[in-house]
Parts: C-alpha cells; structure tokens; sequence
C-alpha cells in the first residue's frame, strides 16, 4: 500500500494478503493510497531510493527572499525534503540618489580602480540604475571587478562581467585578504582634473598609485568588515547604499503556523539578515526555534545565530545554497 506516492509524504506498508490489512492499521495509513499486488512487490528493496532520500518527508523552513527561494526549494525537494518558504527579508531601495549618480558618474570616468560587489541584490539594484541612464556593462570599462561568491559571480555575469576577483571563502574578509596584492598595481585610466604643473602631476600619479579608489554598491548596515580593511591597506572607498533588508509587512500565516506548532523539522538561515529578520517576525520568542534542527550557510551566519541565542546545528563548508543543501543531507545520512 502506498500512500501520497511520488511526494515528500509518502508512505509505504508491505505485507502479504494475510497481513496486510493489520500492517496498514498498525501504520494509520489513510487514503488516497493505491495497492500493488504480485512478483513485483519483491523489486521494492531494490528500488525504494525514493524514500532513501537524506531528507525524505522533512519539512525545512526557507527564509529566503521571495525571488531567492526557488532555487534552494528546488535543491532540498531533490533531496526529500518539504520546503516551507517564510521570506524574513524584503529587499526596499534605500540610500541617498545623488550619491548613486555620483558613483556611477566617476564609474564612467574609470575613476574606479575595482568595484565590489557582495551580494546578488547588489548586483540587480545597481544594474537597474544604470538601465535607468541608459548604461549597461561597458560602464565598467577599465574597472576590474571583484564578488564575494559564485552566486554574486553570476549574476554578474548574467550582466556580461566576468568577475576578476573570486576569493575561495565568500566572506568580506577573503575578500580584502584577495585583493590586497592588486592594489597597488590598480590605477584608473582616466582623472577627474588634469593637474597643471610638473609637480602636481607626479603627486597625483603617486596618490592614485597609492589610494586607488574601489566603488562598494551594497546593503544598508552591511558588516563593516570589508570597507574598513579596503581603508586600512591604503584604498579610497566609496560605499554607496543600495538597499536594506528588511522585515516583511506580511508573512504566509500557514509557515508561521507551522514553526509556531513544532511542525517544522529544519530552519535554514542564508544571510545574518534572515536570522536577525525572522527573530523579529517571532517577537523575540526564539524558543520556538529551539526544537528544529538549525543550518546556515556560514560561519558568519552562524555567528549571528548564536549571538541571538540560537543553538547551531549545521555550517556549510561552501557557504552557498547548494553547500548548505549537501551540509543537510551529509548530517541526515549520519
């Protein structure tokens, strides 16, 4: 007897003719549920990875943005799991618009030695407003280009950049760590003045050589990890505020009804924003998040869960939604 077959629910009670009616009482299994009878029930051990799966019938809670989720739904789905999407962040332009203009006026320029992107929200808001003054990639021009990740990566490269500058850990500071040896080689092409002596020319040509200037187009409150070790190796940063992470207006009282119940069996967290968020959304009531196995993407993630007052369960190595995912199905298998 199988019940909700083919779907993260399913159940399945074998027997003979003699037993099989006790067996599916014993299961309290219920319709909708089809019977299979003969030889090939014997095939079942053989072919049952479907409920082998690490994360077979877990309900796992994505706090995700809305347009974010789909991906890491569709990853824990392939393993087993129920995703339960409860967005904690809702992306909102901030920031002051002159300031934007500015940037991508000295952008333009090739005033900008690197730009640094640390997020893919990053990447969509600031293409937008070049869209918005009819620019596109060769805004970039001679400006090397740096991202924290493989996912900030490509989005850029949906974008036609090729990230120069990928550190092997995606954390801001991997991200200083990787662009320190090519500071000081980095120099843009072009100067807003022209000086008019000699001597004003050679001191230019030693501050830029010095101080290139980096463009960071990034989050509201974002970690201050990254523009302060820029400015202590010696760089001109421009941190330009793009947007903030805020708490939703509404959320699917179903998920919430769920964590709230003890139905949910993972909390995934991708970004310090969606603990700190979904805390918020709970009023502080954090002891509904103590029952559920919890995993974040990061150790900065991590760090933040646990400031909260969270138990941690589970680091991806690869802080990515796909090594968060096999960081899941390696402790199931366990």
């Amino acid at each position: 007897m199988i019940r909700w077959g083919t779907t993260p629910e399913q159940q399945t009670v074998t027997g003979t003719l003699t037993d099989i009616v006790r067996r599916v009482q014993e299961a309290n299994l219920s319709p909708p549920a089809i019977t299979v009878v003969g030889e090939v029930v014997r095939l079942r051990e053989k072919l049952s990875w479907f409920e082998d799966r690490p994360l077979f019938g877990k309900r796992v809670l994505i706090t995700r943005t809305r347009r974010q989720a789909s991906t890491l739904a569709r990853l824990l789905a392939a393993e087993g799991a129920i995703p339960i999407e409860l967005p904690a962040i809702e992306i909102g332009p901030s920031g002051d618009a002159d300031a934007v203009g500015e940037a991508i006026d000295a952008l333009t320029a090739s005033r900008y030695a690197w730009a640094v992107f640390t997020s893919a929200n990053a990447v969509e808001l600031w293409f937008g407003h070049l869209r918005e003054r009819g620019l596109d990639a060769r805004a970039f021009a001679t400006t090397k280009v740096a991202a924290i990740g493989p996912a900030t990566a490509e989005a850029l490269a949906g974008r036609g950049i090729v990230a120069d500058v990928v550190p092997k850990e995606y954390v801001a500071e991997e991200v200083v760590r990787a662009l320190l040896p090519r500071l000081a080689m980095a120099s843009p092409s072009v100067r807003p003045e022209e000086p008019s002596s000699a001597a004003e020319r050679r001191l230019e040509g030693s501050r830029v050589a010095t101080a290139p200037r980096i463009l960071v187009p990034r989050a509201e409150s974002a970690r201050p990890e990254l523009v302060e070790g820029l400015r202590a190796a010696g760089a001109e940063v421009d941190e330009i505020t793009l947007y903030r992470a805020a708490v939703p207006e509404t959320a699917p009282a179903e998920a919430l009804s769920l964590l709230r119940e003890g139905a949910i069996d993972i909390v995934t967290f991708t970004s310090s924003s969606t603990v700190r968020n979904l805390t918020a959304m709970l009023n502080g009531h954090i002891e509904t998040l103590r029952g559920p196995l919890v995993a974040c993407i990061g150790p900065i993630t991590a760090k933040t869960a646990e400031e909260l007052g969270l138990r941690v369960d589970v680091v991806a190595s690869e802080y990515t939604v796909e090594g968060l995912v096999r960081a899941l199905a390696a402790i199931r298998r366990q």
